[in-house]
C-alpha cells in the first residue's frame, strides 16, 4: 500500500439512502433522502449522487487550478460543475454517466479544453471512475 497524504472516513447509519451520513470529524453530518426519481419522497436530505458530484467537482477544480498554475495560465474566477446521472436498474446494475463543465473566464476554448483533459488525467475521482463511467468534458463560455 502507498503512503497516503490524507485519510478520512465516513459512516452511514439508519436506512442507507434514508438515514444519516457523517465524517469521523463531524465536519460533514447530513440527513439523507431518496430522490423522487428513485422512488423516494424527495425529502430534505442529500443523497449519495449529490455528495459524489460535489466531491468530484471540488477535487477536479483543484486539479484544474494546479495545472493552470503550473502552465502559468490565469483561470481567474473559474468554476467546475459535475453532473452525475444514475442509470440502469437494480437487477442489471447501476452505472453513472457524467458531464464535467469548466468555465474559465479569459481563457480561450482550446486552452480550456486542454486544462479539462489534463485535469481529467490527474483528478483521483476521474481516475477511479475511468472505464466505469461515461464522462463528457465541456467548456462553458
Amino acid at each position: 500500500m502507498s503512503d497516503p497524504k490524507y485519510v478520512t472516513s465516513a459512516t452511514s447509519w439508519g436506512g442507507g439512502r434514508v438515514g444519516r451520513v457523517a465524517t469521523q470529524d463531524q465536519k460533514i453530518d447530513l440527513e439523507l433522502s431518496v430522490p423522487a426519481g428513485l422512488g423516494g419522497d424527495d425529502g430534505p436530505g442529500s443523497n449519495p449522487e449529490q455528495l459524489f458530484a460535489a466531491a468530484w467537482a471540488s477535487c477536479f477544480h483543484g486539479a484544474v487550478k494546479a495545472i493552470a498554475r503550473s502552465r502559468k495560465v490565469d483561470v481567474g474566477e473559474s468554476a467546475v460543475t459535475v453532473e452525475v446521472a444514475l442509470n440502469g436498474e437494480f437487477d442489471s446494475g447501476f452505472f453513472f454517466t457524467v458531464v464535467i463543465e469548466g468555465e474559465f473566464p479569459g481563457v480561450d476554448d482550446k486552452e480550456a479544453h486542454e486544462l479539462l483533459a489534463a485535469a481529467h488525467e490527474k483528478c483521483p475521482y476521474s481516475r477511479v471512475t475511468r472505464g466505469n463511467a461515461e464522462v463528457e468534458l465541456r467548456v462553458v463560455s
